[in-house]
């Protein structure tokens, strides 16, 4: 099988769809899988012939973002040489199109991925008149292509809401290897002077739609209950860091960007993660913590809401209730017992969500589509590129 990818972000940047497309490309790899990838090309070139970038500037909203400006006659001589079976778009904008324009002229099945609820991040920035817009748009991309692959149930709810019904679930995985409670390092702890402390942890990206405000509120009512008995960790960057800087207590601590083993012993060296987000359609970051042996807190919506089992294996609040979150975070700080039961079930829960088992359902997927098209992998190659 030979797959075309598309997306819009890649390294350096670091995100949930990097983080699905790297394991996907190790998954490809092992299983002698053969893809080409295209994704925007940031300062520096990527050594791989497999990936192919394209000239792309920043996204005035979010600076470390790309918008890609792709070269359709350099993508046609480069797949008509490929000769792909399937072409996987990984986002709705500028790279997902030039892959659909290209599967829809020559016949080629092609899979669109749902990552991110658009039209939410409508209402958090006060542009409520572009919702309807967004979804007329979003319709539109999906259901011209031949499936449409949602990280959740919730999610797959919301596109059968909005029209789009061919739909199957590609969830996320875990390295459950990477993110381990052996990385609990009682030396990190005395660094950040969480020695003796109960130390709170949100990982991700720093930004208004993450619900930050909900979680500083909620931790303000916490410090002043238990003063120097808690900590809250930030660990992420985002155009609302200096913004939260100033919303935090002033001990509160923020370490910035982290991935590999640092970010590995960050998780597994604090005691609660707390996901106040009502946005993710899945919320990798939480299964990183249970893997980690953290108790998580979550808010019961999107893809959060799904993971989270309820006093199993973490506790979930009702989204943008700071009150709610607080009567949380006091929970687990009052009951070890709670804690230690939340960490055992998450960690559980965690380990059966290896990225193998995702990506063979993935490519149960693509057989799936190309069965519909009565053909299999190689004769589906010998009738879309004959006489090209």
């Amino acid at each position: 099988m030979k797959i075309a990818l598309f997306a819009d972000t890649y390294l350096p940047q670091i995100n949930g769809v990097t983080n699905t497309l790297n394991k996907l490309i190790q998954y490809y790899d092992s299983m002698g899988i053969q893809y080409k990838i295209f994704v925007p090309k940031y300062n520096t070139e990527i050594p791989d012939e497999n990936i192919e970038q394209f000239y792309s500037v920043r996204f005035f909203l979010y600076p470390e973002s790309r918008v890609a400006f792709p070269n359709s006659f350099r993508i046609s001589s480069l797949l008509s040489d490929f000769r792909p079976d399937i072409i996987h778009n990984m986002t709705e904008f500028n790279m997902g199109i030039s892959g659909l324009n290209y599967g829809k002229k020559h016949g080629i099945p092609t899979v669109s991925n749902y990552t991110t609820n658009f039209s939410q991040y409508a209402d958090y920035y006060k542009v409520n008149f572009l919702k309807q817009p967004i979804w007329n748009y979003m319709k539109w991309f999906h259901t011209q292509n031949d499936m449409t692959l949602c990280p959740s149930v919730v999610a797959q709810k919301l596109l059968y809401n909005h029209g789009i019904y061919n739909t199957r679930l590609f969830s996320r995985g875990i390295d459950y290897k990477k993110f381990h409670p052996m990385y609990r390092s009682n030396q990190l702890r005395e660094q950040l002077g969480i020695s003796d402390k109960i130390a709170f942890l949100y990982v991700g990206r720093v930004s208004y739609e993450k619900d930050l405000d909900i979680l500083s509120e909620s931790y303000q009512d916490i410090h002043r209950k238990y003063g120097t008995k808690v900590a809250m960790i930030i660990t992420g960057d985002g155009p609302y860091l200096e913004k939260c800087k100033e919303m935090f207590p002033k001990d509160t601590i923020f370490t910035g960007f982290k991935k590999g083993k640092e970010l590995s012993k960050i998780y597994a060296s604090c005691d609660i993660f707390i996901c106040p987000s009502s946005t993710e359609t899945f919320g990798n970051v939480v299964l990183e913590a249970m893997a980690s042996g953290l108790p998580v807190i979550g808010a019961n919506a999107g893809g959060v809401g799904e993971i989270i089992q309820h006093e199993i294996t973490g506790l979930k609040f009702s989204p943008r209730d700071p009150e709610k979150l607080v009567q949380c975070m006091d929970n687990l700080i009052e009951n070890a017992d709670l804690r230690n039961r939340l960490k055992k079930n998450g960690r559980k829960f965690s380990v059966n969500r290896s990225w193998d088992k995702i990506f063979n359902g993935l490519i149960n997927t693509y057989h799936e589509i190309l069965e519909q098209k009565g053909v299999n992998d190689e004769t589906y190659q010998k009738s879309c590129f004959s006489n090209r």
